[in-house]
């Protein structure tokens, strides 16, 4: 939960935190994207790290780092030190997603258990992501900007505190060293893909992000094809090989590129149509997080009752009924329903999530938990900026055209031009005209923004129906990952032996 909150706890605290650093407009642009970025760049090598060093001890490294660089953040007296700090924490972040995800896939022997685990896991990375914004809010009410940082402290200080006496220890002895070069590969591969996808997002389709996606693509070319080489490669590609691995990892990512596009125009609908203020948007998607956390809480004790591929599919279909109900959305009087959209579409895409996030790390070995705890993690992270790029630009080109068919006549060259841009600019276009005129534009403004949430809807109402088509025919054989096999005697005597040098047993948490 503090991971996904450190992701938006800045987005209010940017205005005093301006006026207090300073920073240029691309210092501005890094103290808000480093974090995301590094923590998406670092997940698959930081996951095979914990394979190999152990997860306890990578997430207890993380925690401490999570924690100092949490400190950093919030005492730091320029642009560049915020910078720095939040780079840190992007890549202590990194450490703490696999290494929680990929333990759970040891410590929980009963599959019921296990997947009631990875729903909660996933159910509080997503209420973190909404409460960011409100928590920042309140600690900017009562203390200074950096406030916000310091509410990970004392929580990490508990987990290095009681993780190594609670926590169990489990690493693959059988790997000593991971491949620098293999490591280096897939971070700037990661990083350049993202960059790429936040850019097109941000500006739309241009040289630079379309060069930047290539670049990352080719680089995951390349990485694919040297792991094939190596007798230890850094992802074991045998992974995907299983079918069930990798449909679920196709159909995780497309579930949160639906999930991450509609939840980015209902934010906007809330703030620039309704014009809710950013905590009053946030207070109004708590419905959404709760109806997630349902959706993947809920999902591990009915998959026990009925078919895995129905389950899902099910949800599929109610997520897409949530789309029809967005697309409904007219106005700014259509709130209500809009919200209700918005939660329908979380309820149904939390098994999705869930069961597939269980689904990716479950039928992967134990020893490979942590690479495919990140790989799980980073096909979220992918499937997030994919459905903000792609599903934005969609939305974004409906926008565009109906508002060049629509403007008021007789505006100026330069505020029409700005007004194409997004709604936001054209809600900053509207305030520099007189207000006859500004109201006007306003409102077609927002007319041809719910225009484009309504067409953003119904094409993500058809991925999810070909998604629940998928769900019955790639995963009809699909049953709920068992328990990792427990150890055999010879691995317990070299666990008492060599400590952390190899797997313990992990048959109690206490042991």
């Amino acid at each position: 939960m503090l991971i996904a909150m450190d992701l938006t706890v800045l987005h209010l605290a940017l205005p005093t935190l301006t006026k207090d650093l300073q920073p240029s407009n691309a210092e501005l642009l890094w103290i808000v994207d480093i974090y995301g970025f590094l923590t998406a760049g670092f997940l698959i090598t930081m996951g095979a790290i914990g394979d190999r060093i152990g997860r306890r001890r990578l997430l207890l490294i993380g925690a401490f780092v999570f924690g100092l660089a949490s400190v950093i953040s919030a005492f730091a007296v320029n642009a560049e030190m915020l910078i720095a700090a939040r780079a840190l924490l992007g890549l202590a972040g990194a450490t703490l997603m696999p290494s929680t995800l990929s333990l759970i896939r040891v410590m929980f022997q009963d599959s019921k258990q296990q997947g009631t685990a990875i729903g909660a896991w996933t159910g509080f990375f997503g209420l973190g992501t909404v409460i960011g914004p409100l928590v920042g809010g309140t600690f900017l009410e009562l203390f200074w900007w950096g406030s916000a940082f310091l509410l990970g402290v004392p929580v990490m200080l508990l987990l290095i505190m009681f993780g190594p006496s609670l926590l169990p220890e489990y690493r693959d002895a059988s790997v000593t060293r991971p491949d620098v070069v293999s490591a280096i590969m897939s971070i700037v591969g990661v990083l350049t893909l993202v960059f790429g996808l936040k850019r097109i997002a941000e500006d739309g389709l241009h040289p630079e992000p379309a060069i930047a996606i290539v670049a990352g693509l080719l680089l995951g070319v390349f990485f694919i094809a040297r792991q094939r080489r190596l007798t230890q490669p850094l992802v074991d590609l045998s992974l995907f090989r299983n079918k069930l691995f990798s449909s679920a990892l196709a159909m995780l990512v497309l579930g949160t590129l639906i999930s991450a596009g509609s939840q980015f125009f209902v934010l906007q609908y809330l703030q620039l149509v309704c014009g809710l203020s950013p905590v009053s948007a946030g207070l109004w998607a708590i419905p959404t997080t709760v109806a997630v956390m349902i959706g993947a809480m809920g999902a591990p004790a009915l998959a026990s009752r009925m078919k895995l591929s129905t389950l899902l599919a099910g949800g599929l279909v109610i997520a897409t009924f949530g789309m029809v109900l967005l697309a409904r959305v007219g106005g700014a009087d259509d709130q209500y329903l809009a919200v209700a959209g918005a939660a329908v579409i979380g309820l149904g895409l939390g098994p999705m999530i869930s069961l597939g996030t269980g689904l990716i790390v479950g039928s992967a070995p134990p020893e490979r938990a942590g690479a495919a705890s990140a790989i799980s993690s980073t096909g979220t992270d992918l499937g997030s900026s994919m459905g903000i790029a792609v599903i934005g630009s969609i939305g974004f080109v409906v926008y565009r055209a109906n508002l060049s068919d629509n403007l008021p006549e007789g505006l100026p060259d330069d505020v029409a031009a700005m007004a194409k841009d997004t709604l936001a600019a054209a809600v900053a276009a509207a305030r520099t005209l007189p207000e006859t005129e500004g109201a006007r534009l306003l409102s077609v403004a927002r007319d041809a923004f719910v225009q484009g949430l309504q067409a953003t809807a119904l094409v993500g109402a058809g991925l999810a129906v070909l998604l629940a088509a998928a769900a019955v025919t790639l995963l009809r054989d699909a049953r709920v990952p068992g328990p990792p096999p427990a150890p055999d005697d010879s691995a317990e005597e070299s666990a008492d032996e060599g400590g952390d040098e190899a797997a313990k047993p992990l048959e109690k948490a206490d042991s």
